[in-house]
Order: C-alpha cells, then structure tokens, then sequence
C-alpha cells in the first residue's frame, strides 16, 4: 500500500512548516501515577479494539514517511508496557525514508527491553527521571520503584551504546535542591540533562499548586551551583544549553511553558487511540482508525494527515482555555 505521486509531497502547514518529525504514542497506560501527569484515579485502559494495534502503527510509519516524515519517537503512557516495541522499532528502521527512531521512557522495564531494543536499531532514548531520592521518587510516581529505574539506568549510561537524555521536570520545593546532583550524570556519562518545566496536562493535581518553576529561577540556580557553565548551542527547544569544563555531557533548560516553541514545531502526534493531533494544545485531534482498518487507505489516512497539518494554528497556547486542553499528558504522547 503506497502513495500516489499526487500524495506523496511533504507536508507543509499554513504558515510554511514543514512536518517531519512524528510522535507515536503506542499505549495509555502507564505504571507510574506521577503528580505532574496522571492522577491514580485515571482511566486508561481502553478496549483493544479502540487502541493502535501492530499492523495500525506500522502502516501509520509508512504512510508518514511517504508524506516527508524522517524521525519517529514512541511514546506513551509507558511504551515498554507494550511486549512488541522491539518490533516496532524494527519496523519503524526498515521503513524507507525514516532516518531517527527513538523511544521515551520511565525507565521501570528497561531491563527486560534493552538489548532487543538496540537489536532493533533504536537510535536515541529520553529516560524521565525527576529525582534521586527514594522517598521523593515514591511521592512523585506513587510507586516505589526507584531502586529499580536507578539501576536501569546505571546499566544504559554504562553500556554507551546510544544517546541518552534524561527528563527532569522541575517542581519548587520538590525537587528543585538537586539540580547538583543530576549535573553529576554529565561528568563521566555524554548523557544530556534536560532539566524541564511543568505543563498545565497533569490531570488536575498540581498545576495551581504553586510547584510551577519557570525558566529564569532554574537558570539561576544552575549558575549558583556552577558559575563556570559554559554556554553552547542546543537544539530548537533547548533554550538554554551548556556543559561544564571537563565534563563529558551537557545539561538543557526546556521551557515547555513559558517559552512558545511554535514558530519553530515541526511535529505531529497520533494518540494511542489512534486520532491525529497537529497541536499540543489541541484538544480533539482527527479520527484516523477506522481509516487505517478499512482496504488500501493509504490516501484517505495521507489526506487526513495533510487535512490536520492545515489546520494547525500558529500559536497552539492562544487555543481556546484551560477547560478545553486535555486532562495529562499520557493521552498526547509527551
């Protein structure tokens, strides 16, 4: 099943965007219940019929790689919660056109994923990791699991075999004391940090909570803790990147919040429930399942794709309110 020459052009917004990146999220479910993202009481176990099978993503890859699509991230929910990533990302490699496929994590089934993973040809993983203490890790997840992720964690660094990233969502007053010790990652690993900001998707936990901690005060600590940083150039979301002398990472700011990253988004999400979204903040997306299902859907699925790229607004933060955006993040894919 493949594109006509009509169909197979890139796909390129209103505002002159061209969309080659795709995020994937291959499941809801999560067995983490962090503060910032999904509340214990979520509901996220959709029917089997109602969620992306196999044969759904890999024809979702080959179709967005005919339309221009070159990197590929699975996300979740929790992706390792699905037995067939490894396949995914096998598939996902095999398909012509697709030059980066990555994958992010929590970390907690890592152990059981690694080597078939890197088997698969995985390219990248963003492990998220918000603090070093047990006790803290525990009322952060809800689980007490961090012995566990932390040695997971130890075994990817050590094992060198791909580039590593670790997610940090900074919150004042929980964590925002160990910025120091997640630097210390950087000096013997060519791991990134990427010490992030809180999102408004945290199905109505702690957003108003007063946890929010912006851009400017994480800069601020950083240079407290380390006035020798050493600026350098990121990529576009990462607004603030710097290393340290003889350090072998680097560390990042992503100002998820209070930074709009807009004029520079080259992305497109498909739900696990298999909608489009062009948009973080759009709260709808465009079904594309029953399109994926039906016989030789190649071209409806590349004109729904290219139907959603053109509706996706310049500036995605001035869509609508906070009663329109979606409850936590597991339900966009990161």
């Amino acid at each position: 099943m493949s594109l006509t020459d009509n169909t197979s052009h890139p796909l390129v917004d209103r505002f002159g965007r061209t969309i080659s990146y795709a995020r994937i999220a291959v499941t809801a479910r999560c067995n983490l219940r962090c503060s910032y993202c999904m509340s214990e009481e979520h509901e996220c176990s959709p029917a089997p019929e109602h969620t992306l099978n196999t044969g759904d993503i890999e024809l979702l890859i080959r179709i967005l790689a005919e339309t221009g699509v070159k990197k590929v991230r699975f996300t979740g929910g929790e992706p390792l919660l699905r037995n067939d990533i490894a396949e995914l990302v096998r598939s996902a490699k095999q398909t012509k056109g697709i030059e980066n496929v990555s994958l992010t994590t929590n970390g907690v089934l890592l152990h059981k994923h690694l080597d078939t993973l890197l088997g698969a040809g995985l390219d990248a993983l963003n492990l998220s990791i918000d603090t070093l203490d047990r006790e803290r890790y525990k009322a952060i997840t809800r689980r007490d699991l961090f012995v566990q992720v932390k040695a997971n964690l130890e075994a990817l660094l050590a094992s060198k075999a791909i580039p590593v990233k670790l997610n940090v969502v900074m919150m004042r007053g929980v964590n925002s004391d160990e910025i120091a010790e997640f630097m210390e990652f950087t000096r013997n690993h060519a791991v990134t940090v990427r010490f992030m900001e809180l999102q408004p998707f945290d199905d109505h936990q702690i957003w108003r909570t007063g946890k929010f901690l912006g851009l400017d005060k994480i800069r601020e600590l950083l240079r407290d803790a380390y006035p020798e940083l050493l600026p350098h150039r990121g990529t576009s979301t990462e607004y603030f990147s710097f290393s340290l002398p003889g350090y072998e990472g680097s560390a990042a700011i992503i100002p998820a919040y209070t930074r709009n990253f807009c004029s520079q988004c080259n992305r497109i999400r498909i739900t696990s429930g298999g909608s489009v979204i062009s948009c973080l903040y759009d709260r709808q997306g465009m079904e594309l399942l029953p399109l994926l299902r039906s016989s030789d859907a190649a071209e409806e699925v590349a004109a729904l794709f290219r139907t959603a790229v053109r509706q996706k607004p310049e500036d995605g933060r001035n869509q609508g309110d906070g009663e329109n955006r979606r409850t936590s993040m597991s339900e966009i894919g990161g």
